[in-house]
């Protein structure tokens, strides 16, 4: 429902810049008054998005479309991610001072309830307009309405209540506000893809597969920043699992930036399930993972930084082998299409889409490489979906990372290891 709710909140700051709710009573109760509900145009202001998280990012690439300046606050995500999605990372000041719209996409937590409060409000424009389709409480409600009859601020959008339901909060007396009684996810198309996730939850569960919100599973609550990263954390486990040369002591997993600061204990369900997946031939489970680690001396460990460099959120699988080696991979989840990608394997970065099938060749950085790698699996009618390379030094260590369109026979693996001198070379079947 994250479209739903954007689509929302794109239509309450709309509303509430043209004053479409107390035109429209105006126009049924018969009056026709153009001039007193002159609104104000979108193009060229300053647009603030407080959070911009799945559906701040929504919202913020919807808007731009109307030639805004967009900027941001957002303590988890990197100046440099954002400026790439065309938006500027702010401070919350700066944000209060600068912007002509408001709009508010947060969690709520005991960080974010009454941060929009009176103080914040004493610090926007007077012609400012506010939109909270988040969750009720993030702005507080007196604050606002106080705002709003002192002329501090110029209108405002509401769709989120401290109590629900409500119907008889001061804001709704105001023509200044336009209020929608929690709309966010009531679309057709929102409560068609509920009934469907349901479906997909039965079959989940009878295939033995994790069941979001699971009661019967450590780390059942699924939070929804953990969400995206079920999937691409047990891939990361499988590809770790498939680069290990020797057999695995121990499995750590790492969870930094964003996602962090929730229950992120799934996350370790799913890294082990890939990583046993590729060692034993019996079903795995999120439920019986750990047991397969405890009954092969397989030490487990899950940390959490909520620091991360260059990505919202990251997470890394790295596994200790029995000779004193380690393998580690990372991942992430990227765009509106929550894309999954590797971005490093043993300290190489990357930017790679996890694909079905995958191949990984290690060897001395020199030239013709990649006509050569292109050249042998062009005859052996393997298509490339995408080749990257990767090294540490012109001339040292580099790895290729390639996705192409299906597996590639081993004679044509061991052929290009042979040309390149690979010292190492690793096929991944995802499907």
């Amino acid at each position: 429902n994250i479209v739903s709710a954007a689509e929302l909140a794109v239509a309450l700051l709309l509303a509430s810049a043209r004053n479409i709710s107390p035109a429209h009573a105006a126009l049924r109760n018969g009056e026709w008054k153009r001039s007193k509900y002159s609104g104000v145009e979108l193009s060229d202001k300053v647009v603030g998005v407080v959070g911009l998280g799945r559906i701040g990012l929504l919202v913020a690439q919807r808007l731009s479309a109307f030639g805004v300046e967009l900027i941001a606050y957002d303590p988890f995500v990197q100046p440099a991610r954002a400026a790439q999605l065309g938006v500027r990372m702010v401070d919350l000041d700066e944000l209060l001072r600068t912007s002509d719209f408001i709009t508010v996409h947060l969690p709520k937590n005991k960080d974010t309830i009454g941060l929009i409060d009176a103080d914040a409000l004493k610090k926007v424009k007077p012609t400012v307009h506010i939109v909270n389709a988040a969750r009720g409480g993030i702005v507080d409600e007196q604050a606002l309405y106080d705002a709003l009859v002192a002329g501090q601020v110029a209108g405002a959008g509401v769709d989120v209540y401290a109590k629900e339901p409500c119907t008889d909060s001061p804001l709704f007396t105001l023509d200044t506000v336009v209020a929608t009684p929690h709309l966010g996810a009531s679309t057709d198309e929102a409560q068609e893809k509920a009934g469907v996730a349901v479906a997909k939850s039965v079959r989940q569960a009878l295939a033995g597969e994790l069941v979001p919100d699971a009661v019967n599973v450590e780390g059942g609550n699924i939070e929804e920043p953990v969400r995206p990263f079920i999937e691409l954390t047990e891939r990361i486990g499988r590809i770790a699992s498939t680069l290990a040369p020797s057999p695995i002591a121990a499995v750590d997993v790492q969870v930094l930036g964003e996602a962090a600061s929730a229950d992120v204990r799934v996350l370790q369900l799913s890294a082990l399930k890939g990583v046993f997946s590729v060692l034993v031939e019996d079903p795995v489970s999120y439920v019986n993972a750990p047991v397969l680690a405890a009954d092969r001396g397989v030490e487990t460990s899950l940390s959490t930084d909520g620091e991360s460099p260059e990505h919202r959120t990251l997470v890394r699988v790295k596994l200790a082998l029995t000779d004193g080696r380690s393998v580690a991979v990372a991942g992430t989840v990227a765009g509106p299409r929550d894309t999954e990608k590797l971005v490093e394997i043993d300290g190489f970065e990357i930017d790679v889409p996890i694909s079905e099938h995958m191949a990984f060749y290690t060897y001395d950085d020199k030239p013709g490489i990649v006509g050569v790698v292109g050249q042998i699996l062009g005859s052996a009618d393997v298509n490339i979906a995408g080749m990257q390379v990767s090294r540490t030094k012109a001339g040292g260590e580099a790895l290729i990372a390639l996705t192409v369109d299906s597996a590639i026979p081993s004679p044509t693996l061991d052929e290009i290891a042979s040309k390149i001198g690979a010292a190492a070379v690793h096929a991944v079947d995802l499907d």
